[in-house]
């Protein structure tokens, strides 16, 4: 009998959540996604530190200094750890923009071309990389302006249909609504512990999966950020979700049948009502929901000291 792990693989494209190569190999996933916790994570490993050390002595020349030789070697780290991870995967590889840019529409804009052009001058197709943005008004903004150029983009941090629905008019390629985020947030005031399809991260993506396929939009969705194969299975049919390697694991032992959960003509039924979004209707709805707007903002501030994290490494590189 097939694994479950394969039979998921027939309704819904898998994408491996992880910096690890090895656990990418292991899995045969179609695309990756990274951020800045698990190259944080990574470069940690006796087997990834090579990468860090060839970006640190790739800039030991370079005429910038401070914080912005310290982002460059970052970036190029990044772009080091895409690279690899394309030799494993035939698909694409996400690549995240510094949250520290969130509420930036502009320089978040030129930090997704920067990286692309790093990606480019190496020789990687930009058809194989998706730029990550925090889902804040400023980064679907961006992002429209960035799908115009070419630039691919994969909307991450989002917890709710509002930020869907922006992301979705940007024109944006793919969004990752975090599941397993939500579940914690509801887990830990309600104390409950929700399964299947009381689930209220699983019903987050099954409302944005039916919006977007009645309205008829182009953007994929991905879930992400799982905390049990209950979830997972329960959005059998959505057009992607990254999984986190242990997660990959339990269903590649695992041979429970998958039955699919969601369909596109099916969702394009639902009852759900169009909803016109503009800024003064994103803040209002996103201030609405406690839930996202706590956890947007925790996830950006958590990205964002991962960041700083690496900065002191790469600081602490180039003193040793």
């Amino acid at each position: 009998m097939s694994t479950t792990l394969d039979q998921f693989k027939q309704f819904t494209t898998v994408v491996a959540d992880t910096g690890d190569f090895e656990s990418i190999r292991a899995y045969t996933p179609q695309d990756a996604t990274t951020n800045p916790t698990l190259i944080f994570k990574a470069v940690q490993h006796a087997e990834y530190k090579h990468l860090l050390e060839k970006a640190i002595a790739d800039n030991r020349s370079s005429s910038l200094t401070g914080p912005a030789l310290h982002r460059k070697v970052i970036d190029d780290l990044l772009i080091a750890f895409g690279r690899e991870i394309l030799k494993i995967v035939p698909g694409r590889v996400s690549t995240e923009v510094d949250a520290r840019l969130s509420f930036d529409i502009q320089a978040t804009i030129e930090k997704a071309r920067y990286l692309i052009g790093l990606y480019e001058k190496l020789g990687t197709p930009r058809e194989r990389i998706l730029i990550k943005i925090a889902s804040t008004w400023e980064g679907a903004q961006a992002a429209a302006v960035c799908q115009k150029e070419g630039i691919n983009c994969n909307l991450t941090l989002l917890f709710s249909l509002p930020q869907a629905i922006a992301c979705a008019e940007a024109g944006v390629r793919l969004i990752s609504p975090f599941v397993g985020r939500i579940y914690d947030y509801y887990k830990e005031k309600s104390g409950k512990d929700f399964r299947g399809a009381d689930d209220p991260g699983v019903q987050s993506v099954e409302r944005i999966y039916a919006y977007y396929k009645k309205f008829g939009y182009q953007t994929q969705v991905m879930g992400a950020s799982f905390r049990n194969t209950s979830q997972i299975l329960e959005l059998a049919g959505c057009d992607l979700l990254t999984i986190a390697p242990e997660l990959l694991k339990e269903l590649q032992e695992s041979n429970t049948p998958v039955v699919r959960k969601l369909d596109p003509a099916e969702a394009a039924k639902s009852d759900v009502l169009k909803i016109h979004m503009d800024e003064k209707t994103f803040r209002w709805l996103l201030n609405e929901d406690a839930m996202a707007t706590d956890k947007l903002a925790e996830g950006i501030r958590k990205f964002a000291a991962d960041i700083v994290s690496l900065e002191k490494i790469v600081a602490n590189g180039f003193n040793a």
